[in-house]
C-alpha cells in the first residue's frame, strides 16, 4: 500500500489517566476501519492522534507514503477531519464556507461550489449565513466538506451526529461514493456509522 499511519506502543495520559494504553497499530490506504467503543472511552483522544493533532504520552505515530516517512507538518495536507468539536465559521455564507475550504484543498472529481451545495440539497440555503443553519444542516455541511475533500486519509468523528434517518441515509451514499482508494477510520457508538467498514477497532481493549 501507498499510504499508511503506523502506532508504535502508543498511549495517551491525561493528567493522572491513561485514556487509551499500548496501541500497536497500522493502517493501510484502501481500507477502512470502525474506532468503537462507549462514551468517554478514548475514540476521539486516539482519532486525534491519528490526525497528528495530539502527540502520544507515550509511543509514537509515523505516517508514511511509498515507504517513505512523512514530516509529522506536512500531514495536514493528506487528511480531511470531521467531528462535532470542530467549528465551521458561522459568519461565512454556505457558498463562501466552501469556497473557502477550496482555497486549500481541491475537492474529489473536480467538484464544483455549485456541484456541492447540490449534493447537500441546500440550493436554496446558497446565500444563508451558517451562524442560521440548524445543527442537522452544520453536521451535513462538514461532512461534504471532508469527505469529497481529494485527500487520501479521512478521519470521521461520531459523522452521524445531530443527523435525523434521511440525513444518515444521505452520509452513507456519501461515503460510500467517495471512499475508493482512501485510508478512512469511523470513531462512533453507532452502528450505521461504520457499517461500510473493512475492520473494527475496540477501544476497550486498549485500557
Amino acid at each position: 500500500m501507498s499510504l499508511r499511519i503506523e502506532l508504535q506502543d502508543v498511549s495517551k495520559r491525561f493528567k493522572r489517566e491513561w485514556v487509551v494504553k499500548n496501541i500497536s497499530h497500522q493502517f493501510q490506504e484502501g481500507q477502512s476501519y470502525a474506532i468503537s467503543g462507549p462514551n468517554g472511552s478514548g475514540k476521539s483522544t486516539l482519532l486525534r492522534m491519528l490526525a497528528g493533532y495530539l502527540t502520544p504520552s507515550k509511543g509514537k505515530v509515523k505516517f508514511f507514503q511509498q515507504e517513505k516517512p512523512i514530516d509529522l507538518i506536512e500531514v495536514y495536507q493528506y487528511l480531511s477531519y470531521a467531528a462535532p468539536y470542530i467549528e465551521l465559521i458561522d459568519e461565512f455564507s454556505l457558498i463562501e464556507m466552501i469556497k473557502f475550504h477550496r482555497q486549500f484543498k481541491q475537492f474529489q472529481e473536480d467538484l464544483s461550489p455549485s456541484n456541492l451545495i447540490e449534493l447537500l440539497g441546500m440550493k436554496s440555503s446558497r446565500n444563508k449565513p451558517i451562524k442560521n443553519f440548524s445543527s442537522g444542516m452544520k453536521q451535513r455541511l462538514k461532512l461534504v466538506l471532508n469527505i469529497c475533500t481529494n485527500t487520501p486519509i479521512l478521519l470521521l468523528d461520531e459523522p452521524t451526529s445531530n443527523l435525523d434517518q434521511q440525513g444518515m441515509a444521505w452520509y452513507l451514499e456519501l461515503i460510500n461514493r467517495f471512499r475508493e482508494n482512501r485510508l478512512i477510520v469511523v470513531a462512533s457508538n453507532v452502528p450505521t456509522d461504520f457499517e461500510f467498514c473493512d475492520h473494527q477497532f475496540k477501544i476497550l481493549d486498549f485500557k
